[in-house]
């Protein structure tokens, strides 16, 4: 028996469910004090975060400041994710993401915006390191944890979740789950669909295992008289092409696996040849709407729970 609860975060859809009803309230205390943790730590749409004033105080301190043990780790795991996929998922994307005209949550973004399209910035993620408390980077390049900090997140609260509490729990961060601790009978029931129109795959997760979703459908707006999406490709700090405009990756953890999902809509039709190389499990779906599955993705039912 399971208990689930869901609420807004985020532009998106948080949703928690653990093995133990009684402590459902108690995991979800602890789960939205965590993200709200990571919110101040790491958003880029809030003024008074530590990720929004990092450049100011990078620039105070010639290239180097003291960060939280939190923004410390977020930002860990996205270098050790540009590391693995060959810099596809770089963290210091921030300037060009405004440069293309996401500077301010999703929801805020105007309709249609006709300026052209300059970018400023050269990312360069192999230019920023964090050890110790410290944080040094060039003055002036601007982080974006977008690709790997909700993941993270998911990953942190299932953990807490099971360490605190004891329970069996999933967590669902706009579709990038983390479980933790003992699963239900017959594994977590997920379905994964980008959309109510959308091929749909209804899959079992087996406990303490992970899966994450990136897509180029939602998240877009319109600049200099075009649709743009929020994943961009660092060799050109523009939106990655349109190759795949769904990929779900399964993974031991969530920032695993959704690293592994922004890394093959950047690499295009190269993205598959990159999945196998890396023994991971993955469903694709192309731009025609075609669904393609990568290794041993994870068995399939009828129906969603």
């Amino acid at each position: 028996m399971t208990a689930a609860h869901e609420w807004s975060l985020w532009t998106t859809t948080a949703r928690l469910v653990v093995t133990e009803p009684a402590l459902l309230d108690r995991a979800v205390a602890l789960t939205t004090s965590l993200l709200d943790e990571v919110d101040v730590a790491a958003s880029r749409f809030r003024g008074d975060s530590e990720l929004r004033q990092l450049p100011a105080r990078l620039a105070q301190g010639g290239g180097r400041a003291r960060v939280s043990p939190l923004l410390e780790h977020l930002v860990a795991v996205a270098l050790d994710a540009a590391a693995w996929t060959d810099g596809a998922v770089d963290p210091t994307l921030g300037r060009a993401l405004a440069d293309v005209g996401y500077d301010r949550d999703l929801s805020r973004l105007p309709a249609y915006d006709d300026r052209p399209i300059v970018t400023r910035s050269r990312p360069g993620w192999d230019r920023v390191h964090v050890a110790g408390g410290w944080l040094t980077a060039p003055p002036g390049l601007e982080l974006d944890l977008g690709a790997t900090a909700k993941a993270a997140a998911a990953d942190l609260a299932a953990r807490r979740v099971t360490e605190e509490l004891g329970t069996g729990v999933l967590v669902s961060l706009g579709g990038d789950i983390a479980t933790a601790g003992p699963g239900p009978e017959g594994g977590w029931q997920v379905t994964v669909r980008d959309g109510e129109d959308q091929p749909a795959a209804h899959v079992t997760l087996p406990a303490g295992s992970a899966l994450a979703t990136s897509s180029t459908l939602h998240r877009t707006w319109r600049r200099d008289g075009r649709t743009v999406h929020h994943i961009l490709d660092p060799a050109t700090a523009l939106p990655a092409a349109s190759v795949w405009r769904t990929v779900s990756v399964a993974a031991p953890r969530c920032a695993e696996a959704n690293a592994a999902t922004t890394a093959v809509v950047v690499k295009g039709s190269a993205g598959r040849r990159w999945l196998r190389e890396h023994g991971l499990t993955a469903r694709l779906v192309d731009d025609a709407g075609t669904v393609h599955l990568v290794g041993g993705w994870p068995e399939e039912r009828d129906q969603a729970a």
